[in-house]
């Protein structure tokens, strides 16, 4: 199963807004510390606000914050939530499906059942499990200092 650059990311967001619980994050220090562009993240964190993952703040001392303690925020419903109803395979596409198998297909069935396990093993997963604790993640999420 190959994860989608947009639920990469919000994991990546996610994890950096719960190491620094304590204040709000900038759009512009995420991009700089995670390696994102900033256009891509604005939608992702537009995405992350809208599906009550995150509470954001507009204005000159504005920022983002995890709208719900970490240890409460399950990774299999991130990626739920955020993968939608991207298809893993052609055959379980709508309208793009030219998969003349499709009727009579195990397959469909098996790669099914193995998406519901991927995202049920991933439900165990909160993301304080992947933050706290991790002195290595912590220190690479560390802002950038600025040399002006």
């Amino acid at each position: 199963m190959r994860i989608t650059k947009r639920t990469n990311i919000a994991v990546r967001v996610l994890m950096y807004c719960a190491a620094h619980q304590d204040r709000l994050v900038t759009k512009a220090e995420i991009a700089e510390v995670c390696n994102i562009s900033e256009n891509h993240l604005a939608q992702v964190i537009n995405q992350l606000s809208q599906l009550n993952y995150l509470s954001t703040q507009r204005g000159r001392n504005g920022g983002m914050a995890l709208a719900h303690p970490a240890d409460e925020i399950r990774i299999g419903s991130v990626f739920r939530h955020v993968e939608g109803n991207v298809p893993i395979a052609e055959c379980f596409a709508d309208a793009d499906n030219t998969c003349p198998l499709t009727d009579a297909c195990r397959l469909r069935v098996a790669l099914q059942d193995a998406a519901e396990a991927f995202y049920a093993s991933l439900d165990d997963i909160t993301l304080d499990a992947l933050v706290c604790d991790n002195d290595r993640l912590l220190q690479i999420l560390q802002p950038v200092a600025c040399t002006r």
